[in-house]
């Protein structure tokens, strides 16, 4: 079966205070019921942009740029690695995921087929 990386994109300025305790609650029942399901490999959340740093490679030459990233507006904030049928199935936990947000959140997720081999 393929595997499928998501990647969750938010607005770090969006929503300053992070995942209230419902959310968190809705996402680990999620994550459960996606595990039992033999859908969800690994999942985690990234901390700030502010704690990261860009390695940037052009020309030859390497550059590290530390955190935060002002001219960035969307970051990834963490991420999902699917085992699904197919890329519809994992677009549907991808969705899941998403409707559990609270409405103030803007959160996209960018779906990816691993390749293999």
């Amino acid at each position: 079966m393929p595997r499928y990386l998501s990647l969750i994109r938010v607005d770090e300025n969006d929503n300053p205070g992070g995942p209230s305790d419902a959310l968190m609650q809705r996402m680990g029942e999620l994550i459960e019921e996606m595990t039992k399901a033999g859908v969800l490999l690994d999942t985690a959340g990234l901390t700030p942009s502010a704690q990261g740093s860009r390695v940037h490679y052009e020309g030859g030459q390497i550059s590290v740029t530390d955190g935060p990233f002002t001219e960035t507006k969307e970051v990834i904030g963490g991420y999902a690695l699917m085992q699904a049928k197919d890329k519809a199935e994992a677009l549907e936990w991808t969705q899941r995921f998403l409707r559990i947000h609270e409405p103030e959140w803007t959160v996209t997720c960018e779906l990816r087929e691993v390749m293999e081999g």
